[in-house]
């Protein structure tokens, strides 16, 4: 969990790109999926997975562990062909629009002593618009200020990215997509491990992005948090489950079939919903447990 110490500057602004003017396709689809199929080698993740995105939804991927979460981001992004099915991204196919997509894998997925600065990090963000074997322009400067400004990073551009707590590696690499200047943001886990008023203010910044006619999709095990400040929700677990408004994340019914086994509703506070691998007779005083089988002890 991120010290609330470790946070700089102000809190943190919205963005101010302009707003997209136009969806990216007549039915105003980002993203569409039909009837994929991915995984790694003999193992499938997806199976039949079918999806629609609309522009600017600011969508929570949710499921258990090893449901095909980041998987699925992995085909928008481009980064894993799918062995079947047909996937369409921003009007072209994946990876045919890389200067439009900003993607961040997981915290745990990166190398954290590799000695690069935090501008560094973030300067990466603009690569796909600078192109190879060019230097970055003033222009390019100002939009790695500008975003570290946004989430209130400025006072750290020549710091080791190493060197940085979990919280405000997570604010750079934010940073990093946000100097890109997306109009998809693929997200796996951004406001993981972090305290309640940066999670707050990190979601502040994407949903200002997401009301300027971007698309926002992020996958999250806080399920509460996604109920609270997300759209829209796609249940996962090798498929979709189900896809709705983000309020569909406290139904029973969705959850149990989502996540099998069980599913603690802990009533304290916002409600809270954690996926509970464990198993027990009765329930702690104070908790609902819900089964695969809907059943409620």
């Amino acid at each position: 969990m991120e010290r609330r110490a470790d946070r700089e500057g102000p809190p943190l602004s919205a963005s101010v790109r302009p707003a997209i003017e136009s969806p990216d396709s007549p039915a105003g689809i980002a993203v569409r999926l039909s009837a994929v199929s991915a995984g790694y080698g003999t193992r499938v993740a997806l199976t039949d997975l079918s999806l629609d995105v609309k522009s600017g939804s600011l969508l929570a991927i949710i499921g258990p562990n090893g449901a095909g979460k980041s998987t699925l981001l992995k085909v928008i992004a481009g980064l894993l062909r799918p062995f079947a099915g047909s996937v369409e991204v921003l009007g072209g196919p994946p990876g045919g629009q890389a200067k439009r997509i900003a993607y961040v894998p997981q915290a745990e997925n990166v190398d954290w002593s590799f000695p690069v600065t935090v501008g560094d990090v973030v300067m990466m963000g603009r690569v796909p618009l600078i192109g190879p074997l060019r230097s970055p322009s003033s222009l390019d400067k100002q939009a790695v200020h500008r975003a570290l400004d946004t989430v209130g990073m400025q006072g750290s551009v020549d710091r080791q990215i190493g060197a940085l707590s979990g919280g405000q590696r997570r604010r750079v690499f934010l940073a990093r997509a946000l100097a890109a200047g997306p109009d998809l943001y693929l997200l796996d886990e951004p406001v993981t491990g972090v305290d309640v008023t940066t999670q707050e203010e990190l979601m502040d910044v994407l949903e200002a992005e997401a009301q300027a006619g971007r698309t926002v999709i992020a996958t999250t095990h806080d399920l509460a948090f996604a109920a609270k400040r997300f759209h829209q929700a796609a249940f996962v677990n090798g498929r979709v489950i189900a896809a709705g408004p983000a309020t569909l994340v406290m139904d029973p019914e969705l959850l149990s079939a989502t996540y099998g086994g069980h599913v603690i509703v802990l009533p304290t506070g916002d409600r809270t919903v954690i996926d509970d691998a464990h198993h027990h007779d009765d329930a702690p005083p104070g908790q609902r447990h819900f089964h695969d089988d809907g059943t409620r002890p």
